[in-house]
């Protein structure tokens, strides 16, 4: 089958609009769903608040891993429509829990939903466009889905400020999903056959193509390689989880920091859907400038310029500074969102790609998890301004072990 955006076109775009249903489910809950677990269940520790984020993060992290595994054996159209019929239930869940439980396992299936469909729509687009343009694929990839997040962010602020947090804001939920589940059965093809092809290509061309390589020797292989072993692949996952680690926070703590300040619940919907309003519209620049400036100093500079942001977000007050903050923080994670998918892709041979970015992902949203434990813990110790600081500094940090460590992968 040919490769390229041009050439494939229609599918290429199909699955951008199922990314922006993916998105959109997720984006349900940016803004409402920390304001019920305080004022429907009266959860006034940040730590039990955040559990929801928690157990998101630790289904989606292996749902990713399952994603690569299982595309290269079934095929990728299986496992997005698997994902879709896992999410059918999340918003029913949650308009009818009567204990905090129930959201904690509904968020379980959200994690597995997010893992299977994002993972695999991510798959699919790099096996169709090939080895080139693979930055400006990812930006429009990870555009439909974040733009989509604070499109659903903000909706779901403006119908919770009319009719309340539940049920209304998610009836959006099953549009969404019963649309994603009938485009991936009717209209969606499986791209297996795109990344054999392009192995193939890969293979004969190995001779005269310089840039790095990585022999694949199974997934524990494949595993070690981009959790410690290959500093490309390392570099990235550490990079990703740490990126996630802030996206956690900002996502279960920001409602509440603003609504402790005293904002009205449609400010609220707005400053939280500000950050990834910005991070979905740059990438539609980030990912394509990544192909022309190579990808570690865009994934090096916006480590640092969230880490900026979000230390800027901890020592101002007021809806300006706290919506210019917003802002940069989405610049600078549009920095290094659809790079560091760019540069897995970059290294992993197509036989492996799709199990190499499940690893990938599964660190990455391991930071779920782990931001939302970080924060919370530190909130509840120390207030919700020095959680936020302290995981800018982590985010300073990673950027600086990106700039040590991580080397070029866009092949010259």
């Amino acid at each position: 089958p040919p490769l390229g955006l041009r050439r494939n076109w229609r599918q290429f775009w199909l699955l951008v609009l199922i990314n922006a249903f993916v998105g959109a489910r997720v984006g349900l809950e940016r803004t409402v769903l920390p304001l019920i677990a305080e004022r429907d269940f009266g959860l006034a520790a940040k730590g039990a608040a955040l559990s929801f984020i928690v157990a998101f993060g630790l289904a989606k992290a292996p749902a990713n891993l399952a994603a690569g595994w299982l595309s290269e054996r079934v095929g990728r159209k299986r496992v997005l429509i698997a994902g879709w019929v896992v999410a059918l239930p999340v918003p029913l869940l949650v308009m009818w829990a009567p204990t905090w439980s129930w959201i904690v396992f509904a968020n379980v299936l959200l994690g597995i939903n997010q893992g299977l469909t994002w993972s695999t729509t991510v798959v699919m687009k790099i096996d169709l466009v090939g080895p080139e343009r693979r930055g400006l694929a990812m930006g429009l990839n990870e555009f439909a889905g974040y733009l989509a997040v604070a499109a659903s962010a903000f909706a779901t602020g403006v119908i919770a400020t009319r009719y309340g947090l539940r049920p209304e804001p998610f009836y959006l939920g099953i549009a969404f999903a019963s649309l994603g589940l009938a485009l991936s059965l009717l209209l969606v093809r499986d791209t297996t056959a795109h990344a054999n092809a392009e192995g193939r290509m890969r293979d004969a061309e190995l001779g005269r193509a310089p840039g790095p390589r990585v022999e694949h020797g199974g997934v524990r292989e494949v595993f070690a390689q981009a959790s410690w072993r290959n500093p490309a692949l390392s570099s990235a996952s550490q990079a990703g989880l740490v990126n996630n680690l802030n996206d956690g926070l900002a996502w279960g703590l920001f409602p509440l920091y603003f609504a402790a300040a005293g904002l009205p619940l449609r400010v609220i919907g707005i400053l939280v859907a500000l950050y990834p309003a910005t991070w979905g519209l740059a990438q539609l620049w980030t990912g394509a400038l990544s192909d022309r400036w190579g990808r570690k100093g865009l994934i090096a500079w916006g480590m640092h310029v969230q880490g900026a942001a979000l230390l800027a977000m901890a020592f101002t007050e007021g809806v300006l500074p706290w919506a210019s903050a917003a802002v940069a923080l989405g610049v600078g994670t549009a920095m290094v969102y659809p790079t560091l998918l760019a540069a897995v892709a970059d290294v992993a041979h197509p036989s492996w790609r799709a199990s190499a970015v499940g690893i990938y992902r599964l660190w990455r949203d391991l930071g779920y998890a782990i931001g939302a434990v970080v924060a919370g813990l530190i909130a509840d110790a120390l207030g919700m301004g020095a959680a936020i600081g302290v995981v800018g500094l982590l985010t300073i940090a990673s950027g600086a072990l990106v700039v040590a460590r991580m080397p070029e992968t866009l092949p010259r």
